[in-house]
């Protein structure tokens, strides 16, 4: 992660004192960065762009230079001061113009270490902001048609992201599929319990080289599908595509659930894992204790795993797998980014009962209260769960 700090100097200040402030005040931050000075040509090219105002007298400096930052759209602007030669008062003057002006800034100010925690978090924001900028996502199928909150309006997505997203039609997978030769062998026959599963796992195989041509075909970064289709058309599903997808960082979503891919997407830019997609199955609201479910989940994320069949339709091949217990978050974003939810707790265990999807996680909230979330205003009913704390992040980046 780079991070680039373009400095504002009045000239009415000595220089050698000025520099010898900046570089005690930089040094004492403990943080890794490019000192760009004032020279703000190489501004936007950066995960993380800091405009260092050193002294008072800088604010008109700074309102002839927006007009040229501004053509890089770099928003917020992010101001920060040491508080030393009147410079926290020039800041507070030029976040209020940029307020004037309709445009959004922060100032960043305060112990050395409040001022390195937040730009670790700014840079972990904007190098999932440049990532998800060269992104490009397809939803294979329309969304399941029980998804019928689960919209999402992709001009807005790319206007806000920079994500695109394209529509395949279901058609030109079952053709590809087709075409994929029938008696293909699996990496996977070793983990089959029984001969019911080995030869659905030639099936699955199948899908999964067919949504590989998809993907390079249509230069994907990730995708959902309308996966229940397969159950009626080749009699098997798409559960083991996905881990393996998910596990090579291609994001690879169920049901044709468009923000729960987004929220998979916006999860792998922060953590580097896709995460888990899966529906709550049961709710304490008095403690905070849920159980999420589903029949797939990325192979990276689990320490073992076993193979069954889908559990709602007891064909094909789905996943039981079992996650390492520790902390987690729990995320969702809307289809027009207008809300999202972001909550951490801890992964208590994982279970096998034959009576849920194949996958189940019991999580504790770490705020129990955030339960009712759940059951007052969800977004939908997929989530994703992520290892790790990451809602600081997920908060900022939204």
């Amino acid at each position: 992660m780079t991070t680039a700090i373009y400095t504002l100097t009045s000239q009415l200040h000595d220089a050698a004192a000025v520099d010898a402030a900046t570089q005690e005040f930089l040094g004492g931050l403990g943080i890794e960065y490019q000192l760009m000075n004032g020279d703000f040509k190489d501004y936007g090219g950066h995960d993380l762009e800091l405009i260092y105002v050193r002294t008072g007298g800088t604010e008109g400096i700074f309102k002839n230079e927006l007009p040229r930052l501004l053509k890089y759209s770099k928003q917020p602007f992010y101001l920060l001061t040491s508080g030393k030669s009147n410079s926290l008062a020039a800041s507070m003057e030029i976040l209020s113009y940029l307020r004037q002006q309709g445009l959004k800034g922060e100032i960043l100010h305060g112990s050395n270490e409040y001022i390195k925690q937040r730009i670790n978090t700014l840079q972990r924001v904007g190098k999932a902001m440049r990532e998800l900028n060269r992104c490009r996502l397809g939803v294979i199928g329309e969304p399941s048609d029980w998804l019928i909150s689960s919209q999402a309006k992709y001009r807005t997505i790319q206007d806000i992201l920079g994500v695109e997203i394209v529509n395949i039609d279901m058609d030109e997978l079952l053709m590809l599929i087709d075409r994929i030769p029938a008696d293909i062998v699996s990496d996977l026959l070793e983990k089959a319990p029984n001969n019911s599963i080995r030869k659905s796992l030639m099936g699955a195989e199948r899908i999964y080289e067919a949504l590989k041509l998809i993907v390079e075909g249509y230069d994907l970064q990730g995708f959902t599908i309308r996966c229940f289709d397969l159950l009626s058309a080749v009699k098997n599903t798409g559960c083991i595509a996905l881990a393996k997808f998910n596990a090579q960082g291609i994001v690879a979503g169920c049901e044709g659930d468009i923000p729960a891919m987004l929220s998979m997407k916006i999860a792998q830019a922060i953590c580097g894992k896709t995460g888990f997609q899966a529906n709550p199955a049961r709710i304490n609201p008095e403690t905070g204790e849920m159980l999420f479910a589903h029949c797939t989940i990325p192979f990276d994320m689990v320490d073992r795993y076993e193979l069954d069949t889908h559990f709602e339709s007891g064909i094909g091949v789905g996943i039981r797998g079992f996650m390492k217990p520790g902390p987690v978050t729990i995320f969702k974003v809307s289809g027009g980014l207008g809300r999202h939810f972001a909550e951490e707790g801890m992964l208590v265990e994982c279970q096998g009962k034959p009576d849920l999807c194949r996958t189940q996680q019991i999580i504790q909230l770490n705020d129990k209260e955030a339960a009712r979330y759940f059951l007052t205003k969800p977004i939908g009913n997929h989530h994703i769960i992520m290892p790790g704390h990451h809602k600081a992040v997920l908060d900022e980046i939204l």
